[in-house]
């Protein structure tokens, strides 16, 4: 059943969030529907190649490496 004055307040609200916060409520309509996810695309994340210097991301890589799948039961 469709209420169109429900879904023109959505519209006009939707229309003054920024674009992040569209891209929000855009996924959660997704996650309520079960529908999947979709995350950047690789044209947008060009934009950081380079950010990190090529030692500090194989630290990062050794870390997660070496720690992934670790847990302290005393921890939880």
């Amino acid at each position: 059943m469709e209420d169109s004055s429900t879904i023109q307040e959505i519209v006009e609200r939707l229309d003054k969030l920024t674009p992040g916060q569209q891209k929000q409520i855009l996924n959660t309509i997704l996650s309520f529907l079960g529908e999947p996810i979709r995350g950047a695309s690789g044209k947008e994340l060009l934009k950081f190649v380079g950010l990190f210097p090529p030692e500090d991301l194989e630290q990062i890589k050794q870390a997660i490496e070496e720690d992934c799948g670790k847990v302290d039961k005393s921890d939880w």
